[in-house]
């Protein structure tokens, strides 16, 4: 049944326009345009995304990660290898990203594969973390059903007093994911839902195809 409330909330899209003519030939640099604007334009936890993966029979899931670099190797977040996605991307490479910038009335929508990030990026990345961070991923077993709060909390305070004259080390089954992207559409939202939609296509030459779709 329909909610009269919630389908009645609706808002026009005005700020900006997206054109073929004004987009640069590559999606990263595009990219990194729109995210310099996001930054100027201080939108709180720019960086955050979702990464929609699935199991090899076609099963999705999806949740919000972090963005940690970008460039032209890919878009690179950092996970628990072990957890529910890194078990779908052990098997399944193929991921979506989605970023929204609801303040610029933007998204980004990036389809690629998905491979691990060297060990010396982990390692340089789980370093750079707080204490309080590089503990917790250690001491929690991300996506694994525990008993209660309390269970995780003892895991924590078993994991700081091992660490307590020593700096701990990422484990293995923690560290980076690259996203190489194939499909990147840029989303500019406009006026009575006639939104701009640049989407970029990997050939199999390497060169990238730009085409606009109908919003």
């Amino acid at each position: 049944m329909l909610n009269q409330k919630v389908a009645d909330l609706r808002k026009d899209y005005i700020m900006a326009s997206l054109d073929e003519s004004d987009v640069a030939s590559d999606p990263l640099q595009q990219f990194g345009k729109w995210w310099q604007d996001a930054i100027s334009g201080e939108i709180d936890e720019a960086n955050a995304m979702t990464l929609a993966t699935s199991t090899p029979d076609g099963r999705p899931s999806a949740r919000i990660v972090l963005l940690k670099s970008f460039d032209e190797e890919g878009f690179l977040f950092f996970t628990n290898y072990e957890s529910r996605k890194g078990q779908e991307l052990a098997l399944n490479p193929h991921v979506t990203l989605l970023f929204f910038w609801r303040e610029l009335e933007r998204q980004v929508r990036i389809e690629g594969t998905v491979s691990k990030a060297s060990a010396g990026i982990s390692n340089e990345y789980y370093n750079s973390r707080p204490i309080g961070s590089r503990v917790g991923a250690i001491a929690s077993p991300q996506s694994k059903v525990i008993p209660d709060r309390s269970f995780l909390e003892q895991q924590v305070s078993l994991v700081a007093a091992k660490y307590e004259t020593a700096v701990p080390e990422r484990p293995d089954y923690w560290g980076g994911y690259v996203v190489k992207p194939a499909v990147v559409e840029f989303w500019q939202g406009r006026s009575s839902r006639l939104h701009d939609r640049i989407l970029y296509t990997l050939t199999a030459a390497g060169d990238w195809n730009i085409e606009r779709l109908a919003p």
